[in-house]
């Protein structure tokens, strides 16, 4: 088995994490700007964006999707577990935000105008394998993480708080870091069900 498709079998949703890294912060810093260079997109529009969460800032994201969510809940019992639930990812090391700027993915539908409805259908493809990427390139690190999508619900305090581009749409976060108790392997379809192969 080749190493990439090891570590793609290794790779977990992780939600019990600690406020710790294996990897420095300078590390994890210079492993996602990597990353963000390396990994393809259509046309090379290379309209995906990152932005990482350290400290007070990681904090505070999930203070606004809790704070989002309750604004929006009407149940209290059945907002507790969520308030769990979102503690379970403030107590992780840091958070990777994901989005796709826009203005780019916009121009380029205008400079290939007869592509232009794929564009942001690529421009999705593209955060997705950054998000695989990095997600990947996290667990060979030693390092547990999940992907969640509390957007569009905290996009505009988001984009207040943290003073991002008005042009970059958030697709997506992940909470990060080293983890206390692993979770076990998720059952998976057999390729069988999944792969058709014509002509050989």
């Amino acid at each position: 088995m080749s190493d990439i498709l090891a570590s793609l079998h290794t790779r977990h949703s992780q939600y019990v994490l600690t406020g710790t890294s294996a990897l420095s912060d300078r590390k994890l810093v210079d492993l996602v700007s990597d990353l963000v260079v390396a990994v393809p997109s259509a046309f090379n529009s290379q309209s995906q964006r990152a932005v990482l969460l350290f400290g007070a800032d990681h904090a505070k994201l999930w203070d606004i999707v809790k704070d989002a969510l309750r604004a929006v809940s009407v149940d209290e019992e059945a907002f507790k577990k969520t308030e769990e639930k979102i503690d379970s990812f403030a107590a992780a090391h840091a958070t990777v935000l994901f989005f796709d700027d826009e203005e780019t993915t916009s121009g380029f539908a205008e400079k290939f105008a007869t592509y232009a409805g794929n564009f942001p259908i690529w421009a999705q493809q593209s955060a997705g394998m950054l998000q695989l990427s990095v997600w990947t390139a996290l667990s060979e690190q030693g390092l547990g993480a999940s992907l969640q999508h509390y957007n569009p619900l905290i996009d505009e305090e988001v984009h207040r708080v943290f003073g991002i581009p008005a042009s970059w749409k958030l697709l997506a976060q992940m909470p990060f870091g080293d983890i206390v108790t692993p979770t076990g392997n998720t059952e998976r379809m057999d390729a069988s069900e999944r792969v058709v192969v014509k002509g050989l």
